[in-house]
C-alpha cells in the first residue's frame, strides 16, 4: 500500500536535518556569546582584546554559515539569523570604534534583512557610547548622532511593511531623539559652566 523505502529515506534525511540544525544552534550560541564580548571590549575601550574577539567572531561565523549551507532552510532558522544580526552590530560597532567605518553587507556576508537589523541595533550601541563620552567628548556625541541620523535617513527610503524589521527600525528614531537630548543637555552644561 505505502511504498516503506519512502518513508524511511524522509525519516533518515529528517534526522540529519535535525543533527544539523542541533549542530548550527550550538554554533550560532557562540557567535552570538563572542559578538557581545565584542561589543563590551570596545565600550571599555579594550581594543586589542576586542580585535582578537572580532577575528575568533569572523571564524565562528564562517564555520556557522559551513553548517548552515548544508541545507538552504537552515539559513531561515532563528538561530541562525539572531547570530548574524548579533554580528553585524558587534562588527559595526566595533568598526565605527576603531576607523569611523561601517562594514557594508558584502563585507560581513549575511543576509540583507539581517545585515539591517543588525544596524537598527547598532544605533543603540552608539547612543550607549555617546551617553558614556557625553561630559568628556561633544565632538564624538555630534559624531554619533550625525551617523544615526544619516542611517535612519536612509532608513526612511524604505517601503518597509509590519514586520520585525518594521519594528526594530523604529528604534532608531528613539535613538535618535535620545542623542539629541544628549546633545541639547551637553551643550546646556557647557553654556553653564
Amino acid at each position: 500500500m505505502i511504498n516503506k523505502k519512502d518513508f524511511n529515506d524522509i525519516r533518515e534525511k529528517l534526522a540529519r536535518y535535525d543533527d544539523k540544525r542541533e549542530e548550527l544552534i550550538k554554533k550560532a550560541r557562540d557567535v552570538l556569546k563572542l559578538s557581545k564580548q565584542v561589543i563590551y571590549s570596545t565600550h571599555r575601550k579594550e581594543i586589542k582584546e576586542a580585535a582578537k574577539l572580532a577575528a575568533s567572531v569572523k571564524k565562528e561565523k564562517a564555520a556557522m554559515d559551513k553548517i548552515a549551507s548544508s541545507d538552504k532552510k537552515m539559513f531561515y532558522e532563528g538561530s541562525y539569523s539572531d547570530a548574524c544580526q548579533e554580528f553585524v552590530e558587534a562588527m559595526a560597532y566595533y568598526g565605527f570604534v576603531t576607523n569611523g567605518v561601517i562594514p557594508t553587507l558584502a563585507d560581513l556576508k549575511v543576509g540583507e534583512g539581517d545585515y539591517l537589523m543588525g544596524i537598527c541595533d547598532l544605533t543603540g550601541e552608539l547612543t550607549r557610547k555617546a551617553v558614556m563620552v557625553a561630559n568628556k567628548d561633544a565632538k564624538e556625541v555630534e559624531k554619533i548622532k550625525d551617523l544615526v541620523e544619516e542611517i535612519f535617513g536612509e532608513f526612511l527610503k524604505f517601503d518597509l511593511r509590519n514586520g520585525n524589521l518594521r519594528k526594530k527600525s523604529d528604534s532608531i528614531k528613539w535613538n535618535l531623539k535620545k542623542l539629541e537630548e544628549v546633545m541639547y543637555d551637553t551643550e546646556k552644561s557647557r553654556n553653564f559652566s
